[in-house]
């Protein structure tokens, strides 16, 4: 019940309303967090006689810090520490029921991941929202420490002792944007498994003492977080729609094809478009086809480097636009290329806009 009720809150939270669009993290950030840990019931056999007992835990809760990297591309790594932490409702000793004694149930976890995360952007399924689902998985080094006593019927065990060793996790959740640039907040689901070890521990007389052979470990995680990351561009404005018409007629031998911002791929209109321009090349007299490649004045690399990012960028669009009249049956050798970058824009902006109809390619048939 109690693992049923942690999920429905984190599905809740997943599904809270969020008041900007959605962001790709690009450079360092930083990930802090905290929120509930429910450790599953663990078994244990006692010294040489292997007397059986189980460790049923209660509440709990845990908290990480984590430093890392995005690329960009969805794809982000970064380096965590953490810290778990519950108390010891109960168990069995030897097939008796027993009670932890009152201040000596409790057990924690300490140490750090290194993780690697893939933020999946909606676009690309079409969907428009100021949410990033993510998934990741993990591995690193726990320390673990227990301290737990039983008492019933005049008898006695304890489990005592720190030990360290291998660990790993699996990460699912989703980062919602605040309004604020490089702001974040998370809920997630993770799920952390420690292989069994080695405590010392005793069982009701001198027979069985020795070391205590604990089993596998699980912890399920139930967290809300704050992430910043310090190199996120402001969100952009409302998305424009996929195609937007040229603002005054344009002649009729030359043609316009618009990009997404960032993107230097064609879309299905923008080969439409490619297509009209290559057919209307073999009903009138061509002797030379001009094909220029623009961008707006914003950029996905802020800074002095913008502008050269951009002068790039319009130089890729402009050869896209080339390879697809190459494909519609244009000769190569009838094309010339250019690429200006943030120059003549189609609709004057101030600095930093987005504007969908500056990000363009333009198709002049001489």
């Amino acid at each position: 019940m109690r693992l049923r009720t942690a999920l429905l809150a984190t599905t809740l939270m997943a599904a809270a309303p969020a008041v900007a669009s959605a962001t790709t993290i690009t450079g360092p950030y930083v990930d802090l967090g905290g929120g509930y840990d429910l450790t599953q019931t663990q078994h244990a056999h006692v010294g040489p006689t292997g007397t059986h007992q189980s460790i049923r835990h209660d509440t709990g809760w845990t908290g990480y810090a984590s430093f890392g990297w995005g690329f960009g591309n969805g794809l982000r790594a970064e380096v965590e520490g953490t810290y778990l932490r519950s108390n010891v409702g109960g168990g069995t000793v030897g097939g008796s029921t027993g009670t932890a004694k009152s201040g000596s149930g409790k057990d924690s976890s300490y140490g750090g991941f290194v993780n690697v995360l893939y933020d999946i952007d909606l676009k690309q399924f079409g969907i428009d929202a100021p949410v990033t689902p993510f998934v990741g998985v993990g591995a690193g080094y726990l320390w673990t420490h227990e301290q737990v006593n039983y008492a019933y019927a005049g008898q006695s065990g304890r489990i005592r002792g720190t030990t360290g060793g291998f660990a790993y996790q699996g990460i699912v959740g989703a980062a919602f944007d605040t309004g604020i640039p490089g702001f974040q907040v998370t809920a997630q689901y993770r799920m952390i498994g420690q292989p069994g070890s080695f405590r010392n521990g005793a069982f009701n007389d001198s027979a069985t003492n020795g070391n205590v052979n604990v089993d596998h470990r699980f912890n399920h995680l139930f967290m809300v977080g704050l992430r910043y990351a310090f190199d996120t561009a402001p969100p952009p404005p409302p998305a424009a729609p996929a195609v937007v018409a040229a603002p005054a007629p344009l002649p009729a031998r030359s043609y316009l094809v618009f990009f997404d911002w960032d993107k230097a791929n064609l879309t299905a209109r923008a080969r439409q478009i490619v297509a009209e321009a290559a057919q209307a090349s073999t009903h009138v007299q061509t002797t030379r086809i001009e094909v220029n490649g623009y961008t707006d004045n914003s950029a996905a690399h802020p800074g002095p480097r913008g502008e050269k990012y951009n002068l790039g960028l319009s130089l890729r669009r402009a050869n896209s636009v080339k390879a697809e009249l190459v494909r519609d049956g244009v000769p190569a050798s009838a094309i010339d290329i250019h690429g200006y970058g943030e120059a003549h824009p189609l609709v004057p902006t101030g600095p930093n806009t987005r504007e969908p109809q500056n990000r363009r390619v333009e198709i002049i048939l001489h």
